[in-house]
């Protein structure tokens, strides 16, 4: 009957229909139910109401018609609207009147809450759940679902969402009905009506589709028919349509490109400004150089510059000079900055000795400091002081001597360094002399070779230079022939010049690469010595055991030895090689290779192993050749089998020092 008015909504229109139980269409009022107007016009035709929707609707805005000698039609009036009929003086004028048999079903009575009765509402409280109510428009009405119902369940929203989905519409709802309903909630670009009581509705934005999902739930009715065809119960959700999903990818993606471009200005905004761009060459550039190299406090920036022109290529014949002299100019500042450094040096080393006289000044007073305590703690004065004086003394006691003791740690460690930096100067080893001047000849022969070819460099420079200088010959008038002709000489001379000092360079080459050969076997035949004494020296030792248990036996065994001794000297060759387990002198060699191999591997290696590092040496060795080999030396070779089950292995040993203690 009255404006409903709710949160995200806007204005519903005015109920024109309650306005004729009231009188309000006409100024005159009612005079009947189907009596004509006075300007007989037909006073049950809607009056315009003002697009607000009557909010500032009063009681005293309205002039009321009825006659106040007519009871009976007040009493009617009052009676439509649920109202208890009251009379001007304040007397009920039916003292038996029920509210609830009022002729507007449906509709609640009156309250001076209501609005368009021109009584402020008091303020509703965040926390009270907001109530729907009836909504009016002109071909249909809306009725609220009951709040105890929870809420009805959407699904979730899609990105950019301006569709949403409506069904329970009634069978005989048009689009006329439905845009009339759900304008209300915003523009209305499209709707698509289905056969089957439903339809989509696309609104302009996407906040519209908040105000439209508060009709789900709503009861629909055209009219006052009660048909079920004219009924209908409202379901409002999201709906996933292709348009708003592109209209939001496309509001993404400029909104992508604007923060691109707000991070550019910004990376841009932050970012260290270019270097200087190095100017090109030319001659007055080249002395402006020169002279800033000269100048100590603009020499990083010429040096820069050198270099530049010296990456670019600016180097040639005719500008050779100009570059070696600003080369030898940056040359001369390599004194400059040794002495610089050895001067800083000189200041760290002077900032090191006021620290350390500093911090031993600062140990020697944290020792008094530590003494006093030491000498109050004593019973002799300890007595004196009372408890929280003495648990105060203990403590700083405790402090002073924790900060000593790191400030000693920390001057230790600087002498510390200091001795070992000390000890690393004196001490050198003969061994490091001798390693020192072997290094020293190889970075000779080292600085040969770059020498060498830097020769060989130039040679080819020089030939390149002279097919140029051939070419042109034949281009060149007579009077440059002879000027050629003096160059080539020149180049000639130049040539057999460095062809001689090319030869000289290889001779003393070739001299120190034999100087360094000799050195090589010298050492080799000093190792081969020291071994050979280690040897003698220890057969000495056992002869001289073997000797006092020779002294025991008799001369007769000694005789039967030198005898038997003899007999095998007589023997030939053949015999022993025919007796003795190795047939030939491939298998003694075979013997010692895998005799080295196993004593260095102690915990045994299988056959396999063994094989596969002899043929690296001859790769015409078999497993089963060397195999057998070894089963023939059962005092020398020895297998074994290691692990259990699946992980059995065999592993073949050296065992010649036991067997030749058993032999």
């Amino acid at each position: 009957m009255f404006l409903v008015q709710f949160a995200g909504l806007n204005h519903l229109p005015f109920d024109r229909a309650s306005t004729e139980s009231l009188g309000l269409g006409s100024a005159a009022g009612p005079r009947g139910s189907d009596s004509p107007a006075e300007d007989g016009s037909d006073p049950r035709k809607r009056s315009s109401v003002p697009p607000d929707g009557g909010r500032n609707l009063s009681l005293d805005s309205i002039p009321m018609g009825l006659p106040m000698s007519d009871p009976t039609a007040w009493a009617t009036a009052m009676n439509n609207l649920g109202m208890a009929p009251m009379g001007m003086t304040g007397q009920p004028l039916l003292p038996d009147f029920d509210p609830a048999l009022g002729m507007m079903t449906g509709i609640p009575p009156i309250n001076p809450m209501m609005p368009g009765l021109g009584i402020v509402p008091p303020p509703i409280p965040p926390d009270m759940p907001a109530v729907k109510e009836i909504i009016h428009c002109k071909s249909c009405t809306l009725f609220p679902p009951n709040p105890h119902l929870p809420p009805p369940a959407t699904r979730e929203r899609p990105p950019g969402c301006k569709t949403v989905f409506v069904g329970g519409l009634p069978e005989n709802g048009t689009e006329q009905i439905i845009m009339e309903v759900f304008e209300q909630c915003g523009e209305v670009i499209a709707i698509r009506k289905s056969k089957k009581n439903f339809c989509h509705i696309r609104f302009a934005e996407e906040f519209m589709v908040d105000k439209a999902l508060y009709l789900s739930g709503y009861r629909i009715r055209l009219g006052s028919s009660t048909d079920k065809k004219d009924m209908g119960r409202l379901h409002v959700d999201f709906a996933q349509a292709r348009d708003d999903l592109y209209e939001w990818e496309c509001k993404q993606r400029m909104l992508a490109r604007e923060e691109r471009h707000r991070r550019r200005l910004a990376e841009e905004r932050f970012r260290p400004p270019s270097p200087p761009p190095v100017v090109h060459y030319s001659d007055h550039e080249c002395s402006v150089v020169a002279e800033k190299l000269k100048d100590d406090t603009k020499f990083s920036e010429a040096i820069q510059t050198l270099l530049t022109w010296i990456e670019r290529g600016e180097v040639n014949r005719r500008t050779a000079n100009n570059f070696y002299s600003m080369i030898q100019s940056a040359n001369s500042h390599i004194r400059r900055l040794v002495n610089e450094k050895a001067a800083h040096e000189k200041e760290m080393e002077e900032a090191k000795e006021k620290f350390k006289l500093a911090l031993s000044g600062i140990l020697v007073q944290f020792e008094q400091i530590v003494a006093v305590y030491h000498s109050a703690s004593k019973q002799k004065a300890w007595d004196h002081f009372t408890k929280a004086q003495r648990k105060n003394i203990s403590v700083w006691c405790k402090q002073a001597e924790e900060i000593r003791n790191i400030h000693n740690d920390e001057l230790m460690g600087i002498r510390r360094e200091e001795e070992m930096e000390m000890s690393d100067e004196e001490i050198e080893d003969p061994s490091e002399m001798k390693e020192t001047e072997e290094s020293a000849l190889v970075s000779q022969v080292e600085a040969l070779k770059e020498e060498n070819d830097s020769l060989r460099w130039q040679l080819d420079a020089y030939r390149n230079e002279v097919e140029l200088l051939k070419q042109e010959q034949g281009k060149a008038t007579r009077d440059e022939d002879t000027t050629k002709e003096q160059q080539m000489k020149l180049l000639q001379q130049a040539l057999q010049g460095m062809q001689k000092h090319l030869l000289k360079v290889q001779e003393e080459y070739k001299k120190r690469e034999a100087e360094l050969e000799k050195v090589k076997e010298d050492k080799l035949k000093i190792e081969t010595l020291l071994e050979n004494l280690k040897e003698q020296q220890s057969m000495a030792d056992e002869e001289d055991k073997e000797g006092d248990a020779a002294d025991c036996q008799g001369n007769e065994g000694s005789t039967s030895r030198v005898c038997a001794c003899s007999q095998e000297k007589e023997c030939p060759v053949e015999k022993t090689l025919s007796n003795s387990p190795v047939k030939s002198e491939r298998e003694v060699l075979l013997v010692g290779i895998i005799s080295t191999f196993l004593h260095v591997h102690p915990f045994g290696a299988s056959i396999e192993y063994i094989c596969s590092y002899l043929q690296r040496l001859d790769s015409k060795i078999c497993t089963a050749e060397v195999e057998v080999l070894m089963t023939r030396l059962q005092n020398t070779f020895r297998q074994e089998l290691s692990g259990v089950g699946a992980s059995l292995e065999k592993r073949w040993k050296f065992c010649g020092f036991d067997g030749l203690k058993m032999t």
